[in-house]
């Protein structure tokens, strides 16, 4: 005999029927037909603030890269991301006299870095986003040469995303940024041995991009390409080595990325993604008149985060970043939490 296998939720419905609704009486019946069918489908039902899969996708590529996803007119959504950034490398300081080696030495650097960055978003329109970026930065550096700790405010951003066409979900979305950089944090271009580390890059700097992002149940794909232009730092008088710098211009940068996010679970996410920038050398100007030009540098991470979704609005990102290149950093752990519930 085949038997049939009742769904827990339809049973329970039906256990939770008055006593009459249950009896075999035929003046019953037809006044319990109806009131069990509608347990039933409640019973049944998604429950509100379930959402689906592609609700989560976008929760997490708003947090992986806030860049993917706006938000409404006159609506405004506060974030808080904290970082820890870990750069080691052992550097061979060497010195060549009369063909002889006249200095061997290896030097360990370690360098610590804590972000703490709170960010506001405000829907200017539906289809474009304001944006304030504003980070506290503890760095610890340890060198062969000296020590130092800084607890500073890092550089302040401003910046823009507008989503030129309504986003459809059999089409991909497309995301317009544009960003300003402030030069409030303390610049490596004026730090004195022994007066503290850099928490800054030094210059203004203003950024455009272009993000593209497609869902396609249960994963989401997502790039973006975008471009630095840095203004140069000038009027100083830092003493290097023997020389005294006096101007830094900076080469253009040029960035891009890919991944992809997966919904695990109604609650459950993760995200593999890599980014690599691209950034050209920058030209020294010293007091006595000596110019120089610094190697071109390529830092590229491979990054795996876990998005955890604590309420229906809610998703907090944890993610892990591994240095793949010389010039990255060792190792990247992170956190984003939204503020605004």
């Amino acid at each position: 005999m085949k038997s049939h296998h009742i769904p827990f939720a339809f049973a329970a419905a039906l256990i939770a029927l008055p006593a009459h609704a249950q009896t075999s009486d035929n003046a019953a019946a037809p006044a319990a037909a109806p009131a069990t069918a509608d347990a039933a489908r409640d019973a049944l039902a998604k429950k509100e603030g379930e959402g689906d899969q592609s609700a989560l996708l976008k929760q997490t590529l708003t947090a992986v890269d806030k860049q993917y996803t706006l938000i409404r007119k006159n609506q405004l959504q506060l974030t808080y991301d904290l970082s820890y950034a870990y750069v080691g490398e052992d550097r061979i300081v060497t010195d060549i006299a009369n063909g002889s080696a006249t200095l061997f030495n290896i030097e360990n650097n370690n360098s610590h870095t804590v972000t703490n960055t709170f960010s506001a978003d405000y829907g200017l329109l539906d289809n474009l986003t304001g944006n304030v970026t504003l980070p506290f930065i503890s760095r610890y550096s340890d060198t062969a040469i000296r020590s130092g700790v800084s607890n500073t405010i890092g550089d302040i951003s401003l910046g823009a995303r507008w989503q030129p066409f309504e986003a459809r979900r059999d089409q991909p979305g497309l995301t317009v940024t544009s960003s300003v950089r402030l030069p409030t944090g303390r610049s490596p271009f004026k730090i004195i041995a022994g007066s503290g580390e850099a928490t800054g890059n030094g210059v203004g700097a203003a950024t455009v991009g272009l993000n593209v992002n497609k869902i396609v149940d249960p994963v989401a794909l997502f790039a973006s390409v975008n471009l630095t232009e840095s203004a140069p730092a000038k009027n100083l008088w830092q003493v290097n080595g023997s020389r005294i710098l006096t101007r830094v211009a900076p080469g253009q940068q040029v960035g891009f990325g890919m991944g992809f996010a997966y919904a695990l679970s109604y609650g459950i996410s993760t995200t593999v993604s890599f980014q690599e920038v691209i950034a050209g050398g920058s030209k020294l100007r010293f007091a006595d008149g000596l110019e120089a030009k610094t190697h071109m540098q390529t830092s590229g991470v491979l990054n795996l985060g876990l998005g955890y979704r604590v309420s229906p609005k809610t998703t907090i990102n944890f993610s892990v970043g591994i240095g793949v290149t010389p010039d990255s950093p060792d190792l990247v752990v992170g956190m984003n939490m939204p503020l605004s519930f």
